[in-house]
């Protein structure tokens, strides 16, 4: 990556994570890690369990995905991921440490979902200003993207886990069928529009 086109993206994300912190307190869950506190919450989350924790529900969905697709009869399938620690280690690295990388069984069922002919959809609360940023670092690491949702101005007001309910619904007014709904935090799973849910651990909400 050029150097200048490499400071604009961290330039980018520091700016929207700085906007992000500013918010009032109910609104303030958003996918993105706060810089201040990630190097404390690292702490008390141990790396490897964590993975281990993640591997043991993609076991869960996996097969699920599988018997779901086995005949999907012109059905439009697809599947909503979250981003931060559901898609991407956010918690474990720095925003400045770009690409952040994909946790990696994540990014082995959403390619195996692709391979079924799943559309993959992206539903974060991230802030629009670092759709760009997101949108590279899911595909630099590897994932199929068939939609990206991010935060607009107004969306950044409400409870998150109305607007990803709303982001769902209009996933389903395009056609699709949202046969699964994964997320680490119950504002990604709640308010339906998924025929099953998935919940990655959050360590009672230690992992944002």
């Amino acid at each position: 990556m050029h150097a200048r086109t490499w400071t604009a993206r961290t330039t980018a994300t520091a700016a929207a994570l700085t906007f992000v912190a500013a918010l009032p307190a109910a609104t303030a869950h958003a996918d993105t890690a706060a810089t201040t506190t990630t190097a404390v919450r690292t702490q008390s989350v141990d790396y490897d369990t964590w993975l281990r924790d993640v591997a043991a529900v993609v076991a869960e969905a996996r097969p699920y995905i599988e018997q779901r697709t086995a005949d999907a009869s012109g059905e439009k399938q697809a599947i909503v991921l979250d981003i931060d620690n559901t898609s991407l280690e956010t918690h474990f690295h720095p925003f400045w440490e770009l690409p952040t990388p994909a946790i990696a069984q994540m990014r082995d069922l959403a390619r195996y979902a692709d391979s079924r002919g799943v559309a993959v959809f992206f539903v974060t609360a991230r802030p629009g200003i670092i759709h760009s940023l997101t949108d590279w670092n899911l595909k630099k690491t590897g994932y199929p993207v068939d939609g990206l949702y991010v935060r607009d101005l107004p969306d950044l007001f409400d409870e998150v886990s109305a607007y990803k309910t709303d982001k769902r619904a209009e996933i389903e007014a395009k056609g699709y069928t949202i046969i699964a709904n994964i997320g680490n935090n119950t504002t990604d799973l709640v308010g339906g529009h998924a025929e099953r849910t998935f919940k990655l651990p959050d360590y009672d909400g230690q992992l944002s």
